[in-house]
């Protein structure tokens, strides 16, 4: 199944990935999922949830929008120091990041249903 670009074994991958670097130790180096989506290894406490995960994924996307807009608005001011394909490199980022985002709650929300519909 394809929707919006990213087909459901992708999206079961990612999951699969945030799953495998929940388990790992928090000495490890960050790799994978985190990596790419550029999270940020923080000193914690304890072992991370899926709830911190999923802040933490929400908050780079927030970021990447925001440095996005930013840019735009930069660029649209005749800030020389920022190029055309600045902007548009940041707000593709900023695009598929959402789009990532709203593949992986339209998952979460299916697999809910999924859930709830289990005969006990």
């Amino acid at each position: 199944m394809k929707a919006g670009g990213i087909d459901s074994s992708r999206i079961e991958s990612m999951l699969a990935q945030l799953k495998a670097s929940a388990q790992r130790p928090q000495s490890e180096d960050i790799s994978g999922l985190a990596a790419a989506a550029g999270i940020q290894k923080t000193p914690s406490v304890g072992k991370a949830g899926f709830s911190e995960a999923l802040k933490a994924s929400l908050n780079q996307v927030s970021q990447s929008q925001f440095e996005a807009e930013k840019l735009g608005k930069s660029f649209a001011m005749g800030d020389d120091s920022v190029s055309l394909s600045d902007v548009m490199i940041a707000g593709q980022k900023a695009n598929i990041s959402f789009q990532a985002t709203v593949q992986v709650r339209n998952k979460l929300v299916s697999a809910y249903h999924d859930i709830m519909n289990m005969q006990v």
